[in-house]
């Protein structure tokens, strides 16, 4: 097999894209297929650096983990930040190329964008047995469909078989699925294959009736159904999939090794991005993480993380509203632990000069480390590698913030003041020795007698993870019709559901 593809599509945001994407990169590999993923456009403020220095959207990258390959911008060609409401950053190939509104992007840039994402499904399928694709949204945003590049229009110019996921623990999956078809041009419908129930609860048997109904209204199969999977930590792509103040990741907490557990409160700033830097966090045995928004959240709090925000100045001014700027002086005064991250070390800085982000000139930071922060127009887009506490870190760099360090201890690139830390290194909390070792320092001054796992591998528990999103393909789909669907495209002869696209 050789240039074989699949676009996995969904009902609805978060229908499980993402992860089936993942879970069939995995199973395919494990089957000895060369496999490569692949998503067109992408929206997301989770972001990750490859070794090329190209910026991709996170869930790329853990689905290139999943296919056991090294991610690429052909991966993710274009990369949407938002900034606000209305306008985003665009990512073209790895690289910032402008700010658009969404009036912007739709109305015409997006056309233009068209053949270059093209040509880089069209140099993977020339490089891989296989891509898997996956979709945006729902591929029935009919005012959309003009300006598709990530839907049924790079479908339909890669005359690749559509698969369709629906998130049953929402309910109304069935009517998801039909209108979801019939809203479609009849050159689309062409390549919708079939349907992927995903978080099933309870006895398949019961629900057998209402796919077989919705074959013979359809035409189209079912190709499997995916019972709900609790705590998979699975990079998540275009927001916070969990309450405000629920447990990251629907992690379960470990029993603690020594005898207390440690207690994490990130600060849910604005425009939040790379909140998986703390996933590192969440998998350490007795370590419990939780976002926060109010500043009595952070009173009983052993570490407060200020994390990635593509916003840094309206961070700034939301921490000052709700009292957490001030919780944060008081904390770093009486010598309790404070990680700031990227957009959360710019804030914890002395000032900030932006005429790039927010275009707000100078602004006062929260003075708890002596940073002075310049934006520039370019975006430092790194690998670094280095040391601190003793041990090897490896992590990445995503910012326009140049920061001028004026004191402090030497940390990642950036300083440690008493208890307060700040770099602009994301992902260095997933080098193990490091993280103990940080957890270790954030242990002693906030009096706990918190001991870290001796043996805690975050990479061995992604791979578990991305091992059971496999597992989910290979035990609950059909995945001989899977594979015939990569080989050979839609089955001829699907039928037409009216009414169509309008």
């Amino acid at each position: 097999m050789r240039g074989g593809g699949l676009l996995v599509a969904g009902t609805t945001s978060d229908a499980g894209k993402s992860v089936v994407t993942a879970g069939i990169c995995r199973w395919l590999v494990r089957q000895g297929v060369k496999v490569a993923p692949f998503k067109g456009q992408n929206m997301s403020l989770n972001s990750f650096v490859t070794r090329e220095g190209a910026e991709i959207g996170r869930a790329q990258a853990m689905q290139a983990q999943a296919a056991r390959v090294e991610p690429t911008a052909l991966m993710n060609p274009v990369l949407l930040k938002p900034g606000s409401d209305r306008s985003s950053q665009v990512v073209l190939m790895g690289k910032p190329v402008g700010e658009l509104s969404a009036r912007g992007y739709h109305g015409g840039r997006q056309k233009e964008l068209f053949e270059p994402v093209l040509a880089c499904l069209e140099e993977l399928r020339g490089t891989y047995d296989a891509v898997i694709c996956e979709g945006a949204g729902s591929p029935a945003e009919i005012n959309l469909r003009r300006t598709d590049i990530v839907n049924m229009g790079i479908a339909r110019a890669a005359r690749l078989p559509v698969l369709v996921v629906g998130d049953i623990d929402r309910g109304g999956v069935f009517a998801q699925f039909f209108g979801t078809t019939a809203l479609l041009a009849p050159e689309d419908q062409e390549l919708i294959a079939g349907y992927l129930v995903n978080k099933f609860r309870g006895d398949v048997t019961l629900l057998e009736p209402g796919l077989d109904m919705l074959h013979g209204l359809t035409g189209r199969r079912t190709f499997g159904v995916l019972p709900y999977a609790h705590g998979l930590g699975i990079d998540e792509e275009d927001g916070l999939r969990v309450s405000l103040r629920g447990a990251v990741r629907e992690s379960v907490v470990t029993p603690p090794v020594g005898e207390d557990v440690l207690r994490v409160a990130v600060c849910a700033v604005p425009l939040m991005s790379n909140f998986t830097d703390v996933d590192a966090l969440a998998a350490e045995p007795g370590v419990v993480v939780r976002f926060v928004d109010r500043a009595e959240e952070l009173v009983d709090a052993d570490l407060v993380v200020v994390p990635g925000t593509r916003g840094t100045v309206k961070a700034l001014a939301w921490l000052r509203e709700r009292g957490l700027a001030d919780a944060l002086a008081r904390r770093a005064a009486e010598g309790r632990p404070v990680l700031g991250i990227c957009g959360g070390f710019q804030s914890l800085g002395e000032r900030i000069e932006d005429e790039v982000e927010s275009r707000a000139g100078t602004v006062d930071g929260l003075g708890l480390l002596p940073v002075r922060v310049r934006f520039a127009p370019e975006k430092t887009l790194a690998r670094p590698v280095g040391e601190a506490l003793g041990e090897h870190v490896e992590g990445y760099e995503i910012h326009h913030g140049v920061a001028e360090v004026l004191g402090g201890d030497p940390f990642l690139d950036g300083c440690r003041v008493g208890a307060v830390w700040g770099t602009h290194w994301h992902g260095s909390l997933e080098s193990d020795g490091f993280r103990r070792a940080f957890l270790r320092e954030v242990a002693a001054a906030a009096g706990r007698r918190f001991v870290p796992a001796p043996d805690t591998s975050f990479h061995a528990l992604r791979e578990e993870q991305l091992d059971r999103l496999g597992d989910l393909i290979e035990e609950h789909a059909d995945t001989d019709a899977l594979l015939r669907l990569i080989e050979t495209g839609a089955p001829a002869g699907l039928p037409f559901i009216p009414p169509g696209a309008p």
